[in-house]
């Protein structure tokens, strides 16, 4: 259990927060690209670590970030009109550039050279693997873009789900390092079967297990921790084990074991203390499904799951649209989707979930190993010292990765978290070699 200083610690991310100025100093991926495709499209609403924004990509394809609120008077850029490689402010008709130069002044009488005075506040960014990354911290401290462990090559095939979660970002972190649940929750989902290996259908997850409790090990690193889940397979439990390592590297990035046919992530992003974009990954693979097969596997579909602003249909108010009657014919839940099964429990956690008050087991090692890291590094950070992962030297993170299989007992996991690692870094490097 934490005490309420060290929940304070591990949850809160606005204003001076430790946590939220530990983020700060990493690239945020802030938004999707597919929400700011069109040049002089309807600027979009931003909000990431309590600050507000608005992004929006002008005449010429450039994307800007910036605050939301015009340096004038403070009205909402977010209702502003895109054009002529600028963005005005509806009220008194100022333009603002993606440099956060003002170029126009309507309500300015001519010859004024205000204009020359005022700059208005953006944000670096950078487009990689279907999201915009911003950079919110000092300027000074800004690290190289490098790209993420999902999207190791430009041209990384990948599909995303987003889905924002009214509750704090550490209980959906939590929930994806959580490898102990899925035997559970996602139960009817995640279908035990007599494979060799984990894989995917049109419609569910099969894995070589019915073992519900899996032993943990926890293997700390600079850039966070791996972990294995151990369990009995359903072939040779004699002699093999089932083992899946996953992967946090901090503060946004859950690594969870892959398939047959694709990997897996998940992406974490607080928009404030209270509310966090949930970002859920295929990618990579050899046969990676398309985003919108993605998001309709998942039941995270907007327009059907999901409202234009990707808010959640499934609601504390409507009981996630649980079903009952499927549960008596046997489906475990009755909630469809393995993304909406986690969002149920996270959300009915409350908005910051009271640490002191849990019971903790075997089975939350990962949970515990993950507290104690961020409870450490935001320490680490209120005292002055480096944000977490940001101190060399430092792993590549494109050369992080998880992994899944049934393995001799006698074979340590950790070896083979390794050779898949290098695998990945010999794939990227072969490619940037030719």
């Amino acid at each position: 259990m934490l005490s309420g200083e060290e929940n304070d610690l591990l949850c809160r991310v606005e204003g001076d927060a430790p946590m939220g100025q530990l983020m700060r100093r990493h690239w945020v991926p802030a938004l999707l690209s597919e929400e700011v495709a069109e040049p002089d499209g309807k600027p979009v609403r931003v909000r990431a670590l309590g600050i507000n924004m608005v992004a929006f990509r002008d005449s010429e394809g450039r994307l800007g970030i910036m605050d939301e609120l015009c340096p004038h008077r403070r009205a909402s850029l977010v209702y502003g009109r895109n054009e002529e490689c600028g963005l005005r402010c509806l009220y008194h008709g100022w333009k603002i550039d993606v440099d956060g130069n003002v170029t126009e002044m309507s309500s300015e009488p001519p010859g004024s050279t205000l204009t020359e005075k005022v700059k208005h506040k953006v944000y670096p960014s950078r487009e990689w693997g279907g999201f915009v990354w911003i950079y919110l911290g000092p300027a000074e401290e800004m690290p190289e873009f490098e790209p993420p462990a999902f999207a190791p090559e430009e041209d990384t095939k990948v599909s995303i789900l987003k889905i924002k979660v009214p509750c704090n970002w550490a209980q959906i972190t939590e929930g994806q390092i959580d490898s102990a649940h899925s035997s559970s929750l996602h139960s009817s989902d995640m279908v035990p079967a007599r494979v060799n290996s984990a894989g995917a259908t049109e419609t569910n997850w099969l894995r070589p297990s019915t073992d519900k409790s899996p032993r943990l090990q926890v293997q700390r690193t600079d850039f966070g921790f791996r972990y294995a889940a151990i369990r009995r397979p359903i072939k040779n439990a004699a002699s093999h084990d089932y083992v899946r390592v996953t992967v946090f590297i901090a503060p946004f990035t859950s690594l969870i074991p892959p398939n047959t046919s694709y990997n897996v992530a998940s992406v974490i992003v607080p928009i404030d203390d209270e509310n966090t974009a949930f970002h859920f990954i295929a990618w990579g693979g050899v046969d990676c499904p398309d985003t919108e097969t993605w998001r309709k596997f998942a039941n995270a579909q907007p327009g059907i799951d999901l409202d234009d602003d990707y808010n959640c249909l499934r609601t504390l108010d409507n009981d996630f649209m649980q079903d009952r009657e499927k549960m008596k014919t046997g489906n475990f839940t009755g909630i469809a989707g393995i993304p909406n099964q986690d969002i149920a429990m996270w959300v009915s956690m409350g908005p910051i979930v009271d640490r002191s008050r849990e019971v903790l087991g075997a089975s939350d090692m990962a949970i515990v190993e993950f507290r104690r890291i961020m409870v450490e590094a935001a320490r680490t950070m209120q005292q002055g010292g480096p944000a977490i992962g940001t101190a060399e030297p430092r792993v590549p993170h494109a050369s992080i990765a998880s992994y899944q299989g049934v393995i001799e007992k006698s074979v340590d996991w950790r070896t083979m978290g390794a050779a898949a690692e290098e695998l990945q870094a010999a794939a990227a490097s072969a490619k940037e070699a030719s």
